[in-house]
Formats: structure tokens, sequence, C-alpha cells
């Protein structure tokens, strides 16, 4: 009889992790069918969920997040992430919307860069120059997924690969984006990869927010601070000019909380060249590639807020300039202009042309890996 309760309570376990149940009787994981895109692959929607009733959700195209439901200062949830109810719309074209963007997120000039003296020419799609991976990057590909759970956080594990010369880029690449959600309310996403040939590598998520909720219209009343004493100023293609420069008694002087609106429509060069606010901010380190603090917001409405960690050099702060209501969202939203914010850690843009920024080369050999954590609370 002793024996038989054993292998009972063994049962129970093996299956209460295999649905993503933890021990207080949460669904940590579920999988569900998201539909099937134009040429037949089907996608699937990964949902995490924590203890006090926090959401992501997931798809396994592009490792994109369709939603991220959060409470407010009320206690009421709301989705503060852009997305969208079809598949097909992230592949035609979404201004990579909530998605892993690699093997370079943001731009190289003319879509051109040297290793060891060979030149490589990219697939240019922002102009004359290459941004986010090229036309098919890793937002395009079908990842494979794996799931674990604990009493403490759920997992999502995607990996893929990128074949030496895809989009112009050297090198195989083989690449590991995880995304944990745990009981903190912290989304953790960690990336890693490895190369047989040198090459560069620059991976970030796109997710774009609105903190009083995705169809909640301006973001302008957004309250953000940014732990940078400095940016890297871009020229009239928002390619970095090779400076880095002071914020200071500019627009892009982040360093006390402010309204995202406050300076938006500054006549400064930088903020006309970005149509708004879309600049790398250099990440004050203590140490270079510690976890630190990068930014933070604050929505005044509903209260709710989001705190960045990284230790990544960057991080692109994006004010949803280029956004034009023209595609329909989950649930009829349309986005329009600065009605969403990005916050894109990273390497600086064109790293692989500047030499006086931090490299961006992955050898053979060498792991790439970074980690960035989302934290959402109230206030």
């Amino acid at each position: 009889m002793k024996l038989l309760s054993q292998l009972l309570v063994l049962l129970i376990l093996i299956t209460n992790s295999e649905y993503g149940m933890s021990q207080n009787n949460i669904v940590r994981i579920s999988v569900d069918p998201f539909g099937t895109l134009a040429d037949g692959r089907e996608v699937q929607l990964f949902t995490l969920q924590n203890a006090n009733g926090m959401t992501v959700e997931i798809i396994n195209l592009g490792g994109i997040i369709v939603s991220l439901s959060v409470a407010d200062s009320s206690g009421n949830f709301a989705d503060v992430t852009t997305g969208f109810d079809d598949p097909q719309i992230y592949v035609d074209g979404a201004g990579f919307a909530g998605a892993i963007v690699g093997r370079y997120a943001n731009r190289i000039a003319n879509g051109r860069f040297s290793i060891d003296g060979v030149e490589y020419t990219l697939a240019q799609n922002n102009g004359d120059n290459a941004i986010h991976g090229g036309i098919v990057g890793f937002d395009k590909k079908i990842w494979e997924p794996e799931t674990f759970s604990s009493t403490t956080d759920s997992r999502l594990v995607l990996t893929t690969f990128s074949p030496d010369g895809e989009e112009g880029y050297p090198g195989r690449v083989d690449v590991t984006v995880s995304y944990t959600l745990n009981d903190e309310n912290q989304l953790i996403i960690d990336y890693s990869a490895s190369t047989d040939k040198a090459t560069v590598i620059n991976l970030t998520n796109h997710a774009y927010f609105n903190l009083e909720g995705h169809n909640a219209g301006s973001i302008l009343d957004h309250e953000i601070s940014i732990n940078a004493d400095r940016y890297t100023p871009v020229d009239n293609e928002s390619i970095p000019t090779g400076e880095i420069v002071a914020v200071a008694n500019s627009p892009l002087d982040f360093r006390r909380a402010k309204p995202i609106g406050q300076d938006i429509d500054s006549s400064h060069e930088q903020i006309r060249f970005g149509s708004g606010f879309d600049h790398n901010f250099v990440i004050n380190h203590e140490r270079a590639g510690e976890l630190s603090l990068a930014a933070a917001v604050y929505a005044p409405i509903s209260g709710r807020t989001i705190t960045v960690y990284t230790d990544q050099p960057g991080m692109q702060f994006y004010t949803g300039n280029f956004l034009n209501g023209r595609l329909g969202g989950k649930n009829g939203a349309q986005y329009d202009r600065r009605e969403a914010f990005c916050l894109e850690t990273q390497h600086y843009p064109d790293s692989p042309n500047k030499p006086e920024f931090p490299s961006t080369l992955l050898r053979p050999g060498d792991q790439y890996e970074t980690r960035t954590i989302f934290e959402f609370g109230v206030r």
C-alpha cells in the first residue's frame, strides 16, 4: 500500500508538471493554437501566468509577445502591450511589434560592414540601411519551444538557427531565448547565441507598451526616467554619428522623471530627426556587463509602473512616432502615432561600423549571453 501511495504521488507530480501546474494549483503555462500562416506553417500560443494573476502570451512565431496583462493600483487588469489576432499580420509587417529581433537589432548603415577585412552586404530594408535583421529576420521564424514550470515561475524556451549567409550575415548562428514569468511580476528575457564563423549579433525584444492599456490612446502623459547620462546622436537617417554626447541641457535628459510629451515636439535637431524620441541611450553601469537599472515608467491614471534592468550597454527609447493606425489590432484596436512606446535594450546601432562603440562581434567558441528584466508594479 505504501508503494502504491508513493507511485500515485509521483504520477500526480508528473501530470502537474506536464500541464504547467504548480503546488498551489495555478496553471503556470498552457498552449493553444494561434492560427496558420499563408505558407501553411502553424503557430502556437503560450500563456504564462503567475500567482498574482499576471499573464503573458507569446507565440512561437518570432517569439512575439502578443499580450501582457497586469493589474493597476485598484487591482483591475488590462493588457498593456500592442498585438494582433492574426499571425499573418506579423509576417506581412507589423513594425516588429513584440518580436525578438535579430540577427542585428536596430540599424546598420548602408547595409554593410567588415570583419577581418572581408566586407559583407546585407539586405537593405530601411532605405539604404539594414534594420532589425533584414527582410526575413528572427521575427519571421517559427521557433522550437520547450516549457518549464515550478512553484514560483514559468518559463518558455525558444530555439532557432540562422544559416550562413542568411540576409547577408556570415556564419551559422544558433540562438536560444527564454521568457520567465515569476511571482515578483518580473518578465525575464535571457538571450544566448553561438556561431561557427565570425559574425555580429545584437538581440532585443520590440514590445510596444501603453501602461493604461494597449488601446488607451496617447502615452504622452506617462512619466519616464532613463538611467543614462549620455546618448548616441544620429543623422537624418537615424544612423549614429559616432559621437557619445551628454544628455544634460537637452530634451533627451530623462535622468529625472518627466512626462514623455514634455519635450517630444522640441525644435532640437535630434527630435526633428527622430520625429520624436527614437534614440539609443548609454545606460549607466558601475561595471560593464552588470545588470543595472535602465528605465522606469509610471502611468498616472492607472498607477501601473514598469522598471527595466539590463546588462546591455544601451537602450533604444522609441515613442511610436511612425505608428499610423492602419493595422487593425486585437479586439478592434487601432494603434496610432505615439500611442505606445518601446524600451529596446541593446548594443548601439551601427556598432559594426563604429569601432569606438562596444563590440558586437561574436567569434566561434565564444558565447553571446545577455539578460533583460521587465518588472511591473503599481504606485
